[in-house]
C-alpha cells in the first residue's frame, strides 16, 4: 500500500496563499488520479480538487474554482494544490488521496492515506 505525506498547510489571513504537496510513494503513481480533500470537524469529507494521471482532466468544487489551481508532477511522484485568496471557509484538515473516478463536474470519495495538512485562514 502507498504511502502518502501531505504538507503545506498553516495559518494565513483571508486573501492570503498557500501551496500544499502531496508526495506518493507508488511506482503505480504515474497511473492514479489524485485528488485533495478537506475535512472540518464535525462535516463530511469533501473533494475539493482532483486530477487525471497526466493531468489533462481536472475537477474543481464550485467553492474553489478560480482560486485553486491543482497539478503534479509525475518524475517527482508529487500532486500539488495552489491556493489563492483563502476565505475562512477554506479552513479544514487537507488530505490527499486517490479517487478510482474523476470527471469534470465531480470527483468520487477516496479514504485519505496519510496524516493531513491543516488550513486555518482567518478573516
Amino acid at each position: 500500500q502507498e504511502q502518502v505525506a501531505e504538507s503545506g498547510g498553516g495559518s494565513v489571513q483571508a486573501g492570503g496563499s498557500l501551496r500544499l504537496a502531496c508526495t506518493v510513494s507508488s511506482s503505480r503513481f504515474i497511473h492514479m488520479n489524485m485528488g485533495w480533500f478537506r475535512q472540518v470537524s464535525g462535516k463530511g469529507r469533501e473533494a475539493v480538487s482532483c486530477i487525471s494521471p497526466s493531468g489533462g482532466l481536472t475537477y474543481y468544487a464550485d467553492s474553489v474554482k478560480g482560486r485553486f489551481t491543482i497539478s503534479r508532477d509525475n518524475d517527482k511522484n508529487v500532486v500539488y494544490l495552489q491556493m489563492e485568496d483563502l476565505k475562512p471557509d477554506d479552513t479544514a484538515m487537507y488530505y490527499c488521496a486517490a479517487p478510482l473516478v474523476i470527471r469534470p463536474q465531480s470527483c468520487a470519495d477516496a479514504e485519505p492515506r496519510g496524516q493531513g495538512t491543516r488550513v486555518t485562514v482567518s478573516s
